[in-house]
């Protein structure tokens, strides 16, 4: 259990590639960590800069630019596992069994549809600024400091990719349970009544979580 998500695992092959992909998403989610806090030192040292020395960090906006799409995206898949996106719990959380199941199907049937033509979209955006016969491989760069844009953009596509890996998953994970509703579904986000919800923050708070 991570956090406050209520995640069921067994011995099944589909928990494995569940619990596999976890420490990826875990990882990706940790470079976005990273980022952010990276971008606070950066901002210190420049508004550090710009008032002691009256020399700001050059390119500093370059830089913000560069790690929007890791704040933005390496945490999305990791997010979609724990069940930290926002979601209508209140009418999902009504449903039981089998309905429950198709309808959890269906909503990640139809976000797994989207995810695939983002990244169609966002890998056609990375294509158009990568040239390997271009300087540092790029045919664009950051207005300041000239640094290359496609690192940035190549981002986008390979965390929808983790995402698309993460629905695919959950949609078999789904699919188990409306053929065995009676039995509690893994590799997905429960729904946790409060007093279960409670006692997981708790838990997650006091560093006893494992």
């Amino acid at each position: 259990m991570a956090g406050s998500s209520l995640v069921l695992s067994d011995d099944s092959l589909l928990s494995n590639l569940d619990q596999r992909l976890y420490k990826l998403e875990g990882i990706l989610a940790l470079i976005s960590g990273f980022a952010v806090f990276s971008l606070m030192l950066m901002a210190v040292v420049s508004v550090g800069g710009r008032n002691f020395a009256n020399a700001p960090l050059p390119g500093y906006v370059d830089w913000i630019e560069q790690a929007m799409p890791l704040i933005a995206f390496m945490g999305i898949s990791y997010t979609q596992r724990d069940g930290g996106h926002i979601r209508m719990d209140m009418v999902v959380g009504s449903l039981k069994g089998r309905a429950l199941y198709i309808v959890e199907f269906v909503t990640t049937a139809i976000i797994l549809a989207l995810i695939v033509l983002l990244i169609w979209g966002s890998w056609a955006h990375f294509a158009r600024s990568f040239d390997f016969g271009a300087p540092l491989w790029s045919r664009d760069s950051s207005i300041d400091i000239g640094i290359p844009l496609w690192p940035a953009k190549l981002l986008a596509p390979v965390a929808f990719s983790v995402l698309c890996l993460r629905l695919v998953l959950q949609l078999w994970a789904y699919a188990r349970a409306i053929r065995h509703p009676e039995q509690s579904p893994v590799a997905v986000p429960l729904i946790a009544d409060a007093a279960t919800q409670a006692a997981m923050e708790a838990e997650h708070v006091s560093g006893h979580d494992n």
